[in-house]
């Protein structure tokens, strides 16, 4: 099973990683200032996750494919690596909507 990882970045931002079950980062969101908002940005990936039309295919200036995830409100809250094919693309958003809505959310800013 997939699982969120939130983590702080370098500038005090916090960001979350969606990993496949082969630990494999399938979507990164962009910096959010506070964690809770960064928990509702990975709640707003379960719930969006699971419909098609939230799922941007676009093609990078290099001709890499890669996908951004959007919210209802057309908001980007994730955005996929960039992949060496359409069909590796697709495998992607396919892994993200499988992983997304049972994922485990693993806070990695607490300090143990």
């Amino acid at each position: 099973m997939g699982k969120f990882e939130i983590k702080k970045r370098k500038n005090g931002e916090f960001q979350f990683d969606l990993k496949a079950s082969n630990g494999q980062v399938v979507l990164t969101s962009e910096g959010y200032t506070t964690k809770e908002n960064c928990k509702n940005g990975v709640e707003s990936v379960k719930k969006n996750s699971q419909v098609d039309t939230r799922f941007e295919k676009l093609v990078a200036k290099n001709h890499k494919p890669y996908f951004n995830l959007k919210a209802t409100n057309g908001q980007i809250i994730g955005t996929s690596e960039q992949y060496e094919s359409e069909s590796a693309r697709d495998n992607g958003i396919a892994s993200v909507k499988k992983n997304a809505p049972e994922a485990e959310v693993v806070d990695l800013t607490v300090e143990k």
